[in-house]
C-alpha cells in the first residue's frame, strides 16, 4: 500500500494524491494549480487508463479543475463524490472548459498573425462533459466499496456546498489501514453550511493547513459591516459593486441582504434593488436552492422549514442575458450590483467597474482575497488610476473591503479536527499550505504528541510500515511567479508582511505598466531602463 504526492504538497492549490491499495490505483483529487506555482505538480507515474477511480472530496477548481484533463487523457473510471459537489461542478467543470477555450481562441488569432504553432488548450467542453458523465454520488455517512477491497466514507467537512473529507479503507493480505484525506476544512459558524465534522479512527492523515499558523479572531458582524456600507453609499447617492466569486461567497452575500432587508437596516432607502449579474452565480445559487437540508445549518434549515428562500428577496434581480446586463448601467439611483469575477480579473463586472470607478458617490466592495497581479489587488493597494477596455479610468469610487468570511479553519479549528482521532494515528501528512505554514503546522502537531510531516510534491510512502520509499524528483521544483487566466486565479494564503510588501509593489507596477501606454516613446524607454537596472541588480 502507497502514497503517492502529486500536488498542493508545500503549497495551497493543485491537490492531487495517488493512492495504491488492494491492487487498484486511486486518485484523490485532481486539482488545477492556481495563482504563482513554487512547486510544480508531478506527472501521474501511470497512463491516465490506468487509474481505477478518483474519489473527489469538493467542487472548488483546485481540487475538481484538471479532471476533463485526466479524462482527455484515457481514465474512465467512476469519479466519487457529493450529490451537492456534482451538482456544482456541472458548472464549474463546464465554466472552466468555456475559458480554457476562450483563452485558446485569444492566443491562436495572436500565433496565426506571428507565425507561431497553434495553442492547444487544456481541455475542452466535450472534455469537461465526458468527465461529469463518470460522476458517482456518495451520500455523506454511507460505506461505497469504490473498488474491492477499498471503501469510501465522506463527512461533512464544512467548507463548501457539498465539501468532505474521504476516509478510505483498505485490506491488503491479513492487514487493514485507514486512511483519511482531509479536503479543505471548514470554519466554524459559517453562515449557511454546516460545521465540519469530526472523525476518529485512522492511521494516516493526509491534512490541510491553509491557516495553519494564524488565528482568525473575533468573528466580525458582518451584517452590521455590510449595512454600513450600503448605508453611506446609498445617501451619497451611489451603487455598491461587489465583486464576488460564484460561488460560496455569492450566496453568502445574498444570505446577509435578505437578513438586511427583512430587518429594516436600511434607512431611507428601503426598496433598493440588488442586481446579480453572473450567469453562473445564478446557476449556484439555483443548486444551494435545491440541494437537500442535510448540507444547511439549522438556522438556514429552520428558514426552509418556515417557507422563505433564504437566498432570495424582494428587489433581487437575476440577469443571465448580456442585454440585462447592460440595462443595469441605466438605472438611477442607489442599488447593488454583485458580478463576478472576485478578483474583477474577467467577466460582467469589469464592465460595472468602467461605469461606477469615476464616480465619487459609488463604492466598489471586495468581499474575499485580491491575488497579485489581479486589477482587485491593483484597486485595493490604491491605485489613482486602471485601464478597462483600452481606456483609463480614473479612480475616485470609495474601494472598501469586507471582513471576509474565511471558509478554511484557522490554527485552532485544525488543531481541534486534528486530536479527534483516537487512538493518534501513525502520521498526519501536512499538504494544502505555503511551506512556511505546513512546516508550522507540523512541528505543531508534533510538540502535542501528534507525529507530523510535510510531504514534497513526488514523495512515495509505504503505509504498510510507515516508511518513506522514495523521495521527489527532484523535491524542490521551483516556478518563476506568473500570472495565469481568471480559471486559475485563487489566493495566495498566509503570506508573511514582507511578502505583502512585495506584492503591493507588484501591483502598483503592473498598474504603472498599464498606465504607460500613454506616454511618449521617451518616457517609455527611460521606464524600461530603470525597470531592466532594478532586474539587473538583483540578478547579480
Amino acid at each position: 500500500m502507497e502514497l503517492c504526492f502529486l500536488g498542493a504538497a508545500r503549497e495551497v492549490t493543485g491537490s492531487r494524491y495517488l493512492l495504491n491499495a488492494a491492487g487498484k490505483r486511486i486518485l484523490i483529487d485532481c486539482g488545477m494549480e492556481q495563482g504563482a506555482d513554487i512547486y510544480e505538480n508531478q506527472e501521474l507515474p501511470v497512463p491516465a487508463s490506468g487509474v481505477d477511480c478518483v474519489v473527489l472530496t469538493h467542487a472548488h477548481i483546485d481540487h475538481s479543475g484538471m479532471l476533463p484533463a485526466l479524462y482527455k487523457d484515457g481514465f474512465r473510471g467512476p469519479i466519487y463524490a457529493t450529490p451537492a459537489t456534482m451538482a456544482l461542478c456541472e458548472i464549474m467543470l463546464r465554466d472552466s472548459a468555456h475559458i480554457q477555450m476562450q483563452e485558446a481562441q485569444w492566443r491562436n488569432r495572436k500565433a496565426e498573425r506571428a507565425g507561431r504553432p497553434l495553442y492547444e488548450p487544456i481541455y475542452d467542453m466535450d472534455d469537461a462533459d465526458g468527465a461529469l458523465g463518470l460522476f458517482v454520488p456518495v451520500e455523506y455517512g454511507t460505506i461505497a466499496q469504490i473498488v474491492p477491497g477499498v471503501r469510501l466514507t465522506l463527512t461533512d467537512a464544512g467548507h463548501l456546498l457539498g465539501s468532505a473529507s474521504a476516509s478510505l479503507t483498505a485490506d491488503e493480505g491479513t492487514q487493514r489501514k485507514t486512511i483519511v484525506f482531509s479536503g479543505d476544512i471548514g470554519n466554524l459558524r459559517q453562515p449557511i453550511i454546516n460545521d465540519p465534522h469530526y472523525l476518529s479512527a485512522a492511521d494516516y492523515v493526509v491534512m490541510e493547513s491553509t491557516y495553519g499558523d494564524r488565528l482568525h479572531g473575533e468573528r466580525p458582524d458582518y451584517i452590521a459591516d455590510l449595512a454600513d456600507t450600503l448605508q453611506t453609499t446609498f445617501d451619497r447617492g451611489g451603487k455598491v459593486v461587489i465583486p464576488s466569486f460564484a460561488v460560496g461567497r455569492t450566496q453568502e452575500i445574498l444570505y446577509f441582504l435578505r437578513e438586511i432587508k427583512g430587518k429594516g437596516l436600511i434607512r431611507g432607502h428601503e426598496n433598493f434593488p440588488v442586481f446579480m449579474d453572473s450567469p453562473l452565480a445564478i446557476k449556484a445559487t439555483e443548486i444551494f436552492n435545491t440541494c437537500s437540508d442535510d448540507n444547511f445549518d439549522e438556522e438556514m434549515r429552520a428558514l426552509i422549514r418556515g417557507g422563505k428562500n433564504p437566498l432570495s428577496f424582494e428587489g433581487l434581480k437575476l440577469c443571465v442575458s448580456a442585454d440585462e446586463s447592460r440595462e443595469i448601467n441605466f438605472h438611477q439611483g442607489p442599488g447593488v450590483i454583485i458580478s463576478a469575477s472576485g478578483m474583477a480579473e474577467a467577466g460582467r463586472i469589469r464592465h460595472h467597474l468602467k461605469h461606477n470607478l469615476w464616480k465619487p458617490e459609488a463604492t466598489i466592495l471586495f468581499v474575499g482575497y485580491q491575488s497579485v497581479g489581479t486589477l482587485g489587488r491593483a484597486l485595493y493597494d490604491g491605485a489613482k488610476k486602471v485601464r478597462l477596455f483600452d481606456e483609463e479610468i480614473e479612480v475616485k469610487a470609495e474601494i472598501r473591503m469586507l471582513r471576509a468570511i474565511s471558509g478554511h479553519a484557522d490554527m485552532n479549528g485544525l488543531l481541534t479536527w486534528a486530536k479527534s482521532f483516537s487512538p493518534v494515528p501513525a502520521r498526519y501528512f501536512i499538504c494544502h499550505g505555503e511551506e512556511k505554514v505546513a512546516e508550522s503546522f507540523a512541528q505543531n502537531l508534533a510538540g502535542q504528541g501528534l507525529p507530523a510531516s510535510v510531504p514534497y510534491n513526488g514523495d512515495v510512502w509505504d503505509l504498510m510500515n510507515g516508511q518513506q520509499i522514495k523521495e521527489g524528483n527532484p523535491p524542490l521544483v521551483r516556478r518563476a511567479v506568473k500570472e495565469k487566466t481568471a480559471a486559475a486565479m485563487a489566493p495566495s494564503l498566509g503570506v508573511s508582511d514582507a511578502d505583502r510588501k512585495l506584492q503591493s509593489a507588484f501591483s502598483r507596477l503592473r498598474n504603472l505598466l498599464d498606465q504607460a501606454s500613454g506616454y511618449s516613446n521617451g518616457l517609455k524607454s527611460k521606464l524600461a531602463e530603470q525597470i531592466e537596472k532594478i532586474i539587473k541588480g538583483w540578478e547579480n
